[in-house]
């Protein structure tokens, strides 16, 4: 078994097609039929199912360890090019939406000032998204919501964010001055779907009040439904972040009374040693988070 053997895997998986992958790695596509054959050989197990185009079960788990071979390989290289001097690699990081807008400007700032030779890649999506990511080596490290269940991926407090609720103008509860989750249990609510990490925290906090909130549209995304409300679809619960403070229109924005704080955090997988790039983003991130929680109404650092 070789590292061209599994990287001719890895970019079958990726590409779709042995013809893609050869693309992709610069080669003919009779070297990657080779390659991919001689692992099967050496493995006794069938890893591309050549006939429906796709991997099996056996290829699957090959390739989740072969993209966790890559992503060490690359620590290694950058870990040893840092010791000889400054920090220097690319390192990968995934986001939340409603994090990413405020974040990722000032982080790749301060990053291209302290660290000009690191190459981040960002990636914007949601908890649920990125947890297999970081678990299986496509990113390296995460700004997650908890909580965060993956068992290959250990989540550090990075911040606390107040819940506001955004209420259209001319809503029933848009007279009020703050709300409780009794208030907001009798009226139905734009909501993220069962099992989002931010719906969990939500249904915790009915439950605890012994209500039951009611969606009137259940969008995956905290974008989306944001967006939602300030366009007056409905009411919705939001991050305090997620409603940016230049932004004006038809609705209100009302404290929640009882609803405990959003916590977020940074997420690498729990075996393997981070890169020195990996490493310094860490610190970045954290510098970032004391820095702009001054001009962020509601954001709370958390202790590194």
């Amino acid at each position: 078994m070789d590292l061209r053997q599994l990287a001719a895997l890895v970019a079958v998986a990726e590409t779709g097609t042995f013809s893609a992958a050869a693309d992709a790695l610069h080669t003919v596509q009779s070297n990657v039929s080779t390659h991919v054959a001689r692992l099967e050989r050496e493995l006794g197990a069938t890893l591309v199912d050549r006939s429906a185009g796709r991997l099996t079960e056996e290829g699957e788990l090959v390739v989740a360890r072969a993209r966790r071979v890559q992503a060490e390989l690359e620590a290694l290289a950058a870990d040893v090019a840092s010791l000889r001097h400054e920090v220097e690699g690319a390192t990968r990081l995934g986001v939340i939406g409603t994090t990413a807008r405020w974040l990722v400007p000032a982080l790749l700032t301060i990053m291209e000032e302290r660290h000009p030779k690191v190459r981040v890649t960002v990636l914007e999506g949601n908890t649920t998204s990125l947890l297999p990511q970081l678990a299986g080596g496509r990113v390296d490290l995460g700004v997650v919501n908890f909580p965060a269940t993956d068992p290959e991926v250990v989540v550090e407090p990075l911040f606390e964010e107040d819940f506001i609720a955004v209420i259209p103008l001319g809503h029933p509860l848009s007279d009020a001055s703050s709300l409780t989750m009794a208030d907001l249990a009798e009226h139905e609510l734009i909501m993220p779907p069962p099992g989002a990490s931010i719906r969990v925290d939500l249904d915790r906090a009915a439950a605890a009040a012994g209500v039951t909130l009611r969606p009137r549209a259940e969008l995956d995304g905290i974008r989306l439904i944001a967006s939602m409300a300030f366009e007056g679809y409905g009411a919705a619960v939001l991050p305090s972040t997620a409603v940016p403070r230049w932004l004006t229109g038809e609705f209100r924005i009302l404290p929640v009374v009882g609803l405990p704080r959003r916590q977020v955090g940074i997420g690498r997988r729990r075996r393997g040693l981070p890169s020195a790039p990996t490493r310094a983003l860490t610190d970045v991130l954290r510098d970032v988070v004391r820095d702009v929680a001054g001009d962020k109404n509601g954001l709370h650092p958390s202790e590194a």
